[in-house]
């Protein structure tokens, strides 16, 4: 199996890694984690001048038609970087949404504005009671004139203070947890009826809970054919997953590499601790980790690029080991940092957070365990 990268991969690798290893350290990171929304504007209007909010799409939608190989060199770099812009939000979630199920014209419309820079959407799938079961939908859409109406709430919407769009699930047929009878819809953020209470969260991203009252759409905002709304929510959640261990794979290489060089430079007794032989195989272990985790986030790649039946059990394998390695590599860099390790000050401390908040989103490592055990 050929693992190299092609010529138009290699520029995109070179031109992200340029990016963060120049214009996006920890302390511009943190500046931008301040503002308000929790990113910077004028940094997702960069995203899409250097042309990275269209890789994932079509061309026929508008992108250059890249493939799982494509995200996971941009997740990786902003994984390295932790990057708070809105990219999984409004691109590989909310925008693959739209890709997978919507019309020519929803596609040509809101693809378009993700493209350039100019809109921002989340996906609010998520309820309280509903875990990581997408299927799990209590929001309830009833036909009203020629649209729908739509009450319920939603939980843990990625950056949804900052979404001009929601694409909203709710429930037009059947019970709670009924896999059929569930529809996406397009939802302005304007909307009368809609509440939006934004939060940060661990990791210095931030989410949103919305409340949803009576909320009146057009017919023209259902998104996708009615009521068969999970199949496209469960490709999309693993395709999100999938990223989002790119971006943990990232990190992990970044724990790393920062810790052997913190211990070459820490002196204890007269000498670097890097000469101590028990922090030498903590770190070895923080290597090892971090290429099992790249092994199967590449076989993972590898297994969507080929549409290969396996790849949904693939991601699970992928998401229980960045959950239990990655977290693992990151709890021994702040050790080695010692006490300083855990404040915002340093930048392994946040790499734990958001390896935590990973292991949250699509799936814990149990549920992804028994997943795999059942497929």
């Amino acid at each position: 199996m050929n693992f190299d990268y092609s010529e138009e991969q290699t520029l995109l690798k070179d031109s992200v890694d340029k990016f963060i290893q120049n214009d996006y350290d920890y302390e511009t990171r943190k500046k931008h984690s301040a503002m308000e929304g929790g990113f910077d504007a004028a940094t997702w209007q960069t995203f899409a001048e250097l042309g990275w909010l269209c890789v994932p799409f079509s061309e026929e939608d508008g992108g250059i038609g890249g493939g799982a190989v494509e995200t996971m060199i941009m997740m990786e770099a902003f994984g390295k970087g932790l990057v708070v812009e809105p990219y999984v939000s409004t691109v590989l979630v909310a925008g693959a949404a739209v890709a997978k199920a919507g019309s020519p014209e929803q596609k040509a419309e809101i693809l378009g504005g993700i493209i350039d820079g100019s809109r921002k959407l989340s996906l609010a799938a998520i309820e309280p009671q509903s875990r990581f079961d997408l299927f799990d939908v209590t929001t309830q859409a009833t036909a009203s004139g020629d649209g729908f109406e739509l009450s319920g709430t939603k939980a843990m919407v990625m950056h949804g203070a900052t979404a001009d769009t929601f694409i909203v699930s709710a429930r037009v047929s059947g019970s709670a947890r009924d896999r059929e009878g569930v529809s996406l819809f397009l939802v302005p953020a304007n909307s009368d009826g809609l509440e939006v209470q934004d939060y940060p969260t661990l990791d210095g991203h931030r989410a949103a809970e919305l409340t949803l009252n009576r909320v009146k759409v057009p017919g023209s905002a259902l998104l996708g054919v009615a009521g068969a709304a999970v199949e496209v929510l469960e490709s999309v959640a693993d395709e999100a997953a999938m990223a989002l261990c790119a971006e943990a794979v990232g990190m992990m290489e970044k724990l790393y590499k920062e810790t052997v060089e913190y211990t070459k430079n820490r002196k204890q007794f007269g000498v670097p601790i890097s000469v101590f032989q028990a922090l030498q195989h903590r770190m070895v272990d923080m290597f090892t980790m971090h290429e099992e985790c790249k092994s199967l986030l590449l076989r993972t790649v590898m297994s969507h690029q080929a549409g290969e039946a396996d790849f949904r059990k693939n991601v699970s394998a992928l998401k229980y080991a960045v959950a239990v390695k990655g977290q693992k590599s990151a709890h021994e860099a702040v050790q080695i940092f010692g006490g300083m390790g855990m404040t915002d000050e340093m930048s392994v401390g946040m790499y734990l957070k958001r390896i935590n908040v990973i292991n949250t989103l699509f799936g814990s490592g149990d549920y992804h365990l028994k997943r795999f055990m059942s497929l």
